[in-house]
């Protein structure tokens, strides 16, 4: 039997901005209860100091004991004195902290909240408050009103206060106004919000089925759906199919929106009959335009001595280069614009650094650049010259959405090296390529056989099969003595050969001077149980390494027993025992995390690792190392982030680890591809242990089927014909 308690929101003891889950204390007003009171419950937008009306049920908790369980639950702004000031005290407003609190209450006593709505120059009287104090507390305070009845609106329809505090950042006061008017409109304008969650908003305002605002909409968002599986066009009748399962309306409905979209330039009709949105289309034909334009024209500098630069290259490294690596170096000296791939152990660094030290050599302007900062690292570590990332390369100006350097202001280099170009989505592509000078020179570098971009495209793939592009392809893999076996492992995967020849029962069965470990688990709780001793005991034991940096779980899959989501859940409890201090989101101090999606503003892209500095309750932001970066998130950007003790091996893409574990299971069987595995393996630098079933691993060696992407740019690169 549902039961009813009432009082002031006292502790919040943990608090999920994502889905608003909330563990706190209650002080209840009722007569005769003296303690305060634990609960638990979905409770979005409420703070200290507010009085509550909780309905459920007490509960016994194995770890926590006895608590309350809420299922329901109505909020008012504090009436009481003592209520008032917990409430201003909690950090909710800017400029007040819970010394102001007490002075402002002290002053104005039960009258506080009317002086702050409707008087609020009369904060000037209380002590200590000027006229720059008063106007961060006005802004504050009118921000918290309106979010607060956004709250209250939104709360219907399963919208977390993060998300919530994102539509206020977007549309302000109007945030309200915008949803009810076009609720379709926030699916594309705020990162977070989809069509789905906006199609149940559009239904409570009665906006009908066939409503071609709706229809629109899921046009759209099928688009977007397919954007994130890497295509950049929809062949026409799958996106007709799609759209109709989506929208549950007669196709005749959507095949005549989508002409009208056509018809106005919303949509457009490629050659061969597939359909795409407009960035994409821009994105593309600029790829396939700035590339023709760069391999039509003549070196404009001074030829170099291509058979002289060789033979010094070659003293320098002191050894004599393959046949390969010799073209390879020619090609990258004689064209303008070529790519350079091949897997580990195949002479790429050797190919990378010589090249450098030619053009440097020359007096060549060089920039080097890769898709994350990680990846940069790597490459200037190897040339032993700075490279940037490409935004920074590019100078994006983060509150103008664009970059700085671009074809009306060209970077000033006459020689550009991109690595990590696997990761290269399309509309990154297109930017880069506009910011390459007429007169300069571009090296392209990647592995051709790893996962394509987390982002639309598949940019790499589509230059090497278009034969537009000269490849410098290195395939002799260098088996001097000592060559790592990480390197040989991947290579035989890459050909398809699932051999193992080492396989171990027990983590005291592995001899630490090898760098690649497979140890038998056949089920997920055996191969979590392995993976877990092998982190906790076993390497720190036999390496110099701190577990929480240098050993990175790689997962083909987020959930099961055996996914991401568990790993990270598993994981945090063995670095944190105690909990430590708990940060908003269910993350610790000290907390391994990545960043989900990009945030132009704060300089931190998909894919970035970091750890949890500092956690402050007063505003409930945190500052994340990101590498040496320190960065501050409020409320609304915490949301983009995860703990990062298990990432996916898309996320990993671009990066090197010293220890990577991996767990191959049949569990991850939508998952088990050659390309993963490749690229799983190749992430280890020094180490790369795999835990989980022979049969399992076998299976993602044969598999070499991966999605294909639908994109527009081979067929716009054929048109250029093979540049020799």
């Amino acid at each position: 039997m549902a039961v009813t308690l009432q009082g002031i929101l006292e502790h919040i003891l943990f608090q999920n901005e994502e889905n608003a889950y909330m563990v706190g204390r209650l002080r209840p007003t009722e007569t005769g209860q003296k303690h305060l009171v634990c609960f638990c419950g979905i409770l979005p937008g409420v703070q200290c100091g507010e009085t509550l009306s909780l309905t459920g049920d007490w509960k016994e908790h194995a770890t926590y004991g006895q608590r309350f369980e809420v299922s329901s639950f109505k909020s008012c702004l504090p009436s009481t004195v003592y209520g008032i000031e917990r409430y201003l005290g909690s950090g909710l407003i800017s400029g007040i902290g819970k010394s102001y609190a007490a002075r402002i209450v002290n002053h104005f006593g039960e009258k506080t909240l009317e002086v702050l709505s409707h008087e609020m120059h009369r904060l000037k009287e209380v002590p200590g408050i000027g006229s720059h104090r008063l106007a961060s507390i006005r802004d504050a305070w009118a921000e918290q009103t309106h979010v607060r009845d956004l709250f209250i609106f939104l709360q219907t329809y399963g919208i977390s206060p993060s998300l919530c505090r994102r539509l206020y950042k977007a549309y302000g006061d109007q945030a309200r106004q915008v949803l009810e008017k076009d609720p379709y409109r926030v699916a594309h304008e705020v990162n977070g919000i989809g069509f789905k969650t906006a199609d149940r908003m559009a239904q409570n305002l009665g906006i009908p089925d066939h409503d071609p605002m709706r229809l629109e909409a899921g046009i759209f968002y099928t688009f977007d759906t397919e954007e994130l599986n890497g295509h950049t066009c929809l062949d026409r009748l799958s996106l007709i199919y799609t759209a109709q399962e989506l929208l549950a309306v007669d196709r005749e409905l959507i095949e005549s929106r989508l002409d009208v979209l056509l018809r106005y330039g919303k949509i457009h009709l490629l050659p061969d009959g597939r359909l795409q949105l407009t960035h994409f289309k821009v994105a593309e034909e600029t790829i396939a335009f700035l590339l023709k334009r760069l391999l039509q024209k003549p070196l404009g500098r001074d030829s170099i001595d291509v058979d002289g630069a060789l033979e010094w290259a070659q003293k320098r490294e002191g050894f004599a280069f393959a046949p390969e690596q010799m073209e390879g170096l020619r090609t990258a000296l004689t064209k303008r614009a070529s790519i350079l791939t091949g897997g580990p152990g195949t002479g790429k660094t050797t190919l990378l650094r010589s090249l450098v030290a030619v053009l440097k050599a020359k007096h060549i302007r060089i920039a080097l650049a890769a898709p994350t900062g990680r990846a940069a690292q790597k490459l200037a570590e190897t040339t032993g010259l700075t490279a940037k990332t490409i935004h920074k390369l590019l100078q994006f100006k983060a509150d103008e959405r664009r970059c700085l350097h671009d074809e009306s202001f060209p970077l000033a280099v006459d020689y550009l090296i991109v690595d990590e170009v696997s990761m290269l989505d399309t509309r990154l592509a297109a930017s880069l390529l506009k910011a390459v000078p007429e007169t300069a020179c571009l090296l392209l570098v990647g592995d051709s056989d790893q996962l394509p971009s987390v982002g639309a495209g598949n940019v790499l793939s589509d230059m090497i099969q278009s034969h537009a592009v000269p490849v410098i392809r290195l395939r002799q893999v260098f088996r001097q003595e000592g060559i790592s076996s990480i390197v040989q492992i991947a290579h035989a995967v890459i050909s398809g050969n699932p051999a193992l020849e080492v396989l171990s029962s027990e983590c005291s069965e592995l001899n630490p001077r090898d760098d690649f470990h497979f140890m038998v688990a056949e089920t997920p709780e055996e191969c979590i149980e392995k993976i877990k001793l092998l982190c906790t005991r076993y390497l720190p034991q036999w390496y110099d390494i701190v577990p929480q940096r240098d050993i990175q779980l790689l997962v083909p899959l987020y959930k099961g027993t055996a996914g991401i989501d568990h790993f990270n859940e598993i994981f945090q409890a063995l670095y944190t025992p105690n909990g430590g201090q708990v940060a908003w989101m269910g993350m610790h101090l000290g907390d391994k995390v990545i960043q989900m999606r990009n945030n132009y503003e704060k300089n931190i892209f998909n894919g970035d690792l970091g750890f949890i500095q500092e956690i402050h309750p007063s505003d409930r932001s945190l500052t994340v190392d990101f590498g040496g970066e320190y960065v501050e998130l409020g409320p609304e950007e915490i949301g983009d982030l995860t703990l990062a003790y298990a990432i996916s091996i898309h996320k990993a893409q671009g990066s090197e680890f010293p220890i990577v574990i991996m767990p191959i299971l049949f569990q991850h069987f939508v998952m088990l591809q050659r390309n993963l595995l490749y690229t799983g393996i190749s992430r280890g630098r020094y180490k790369v242990f795999i835990v989980g079933d022979p049969k399992a691993y076998a299976t993602a060696v044969r598999n070499q089927k991966s999605i294909q992407r639908s994109t527009g740019l081979r067929n716009l690169l054929r048109s250029l014909g093979h540049q020799s």
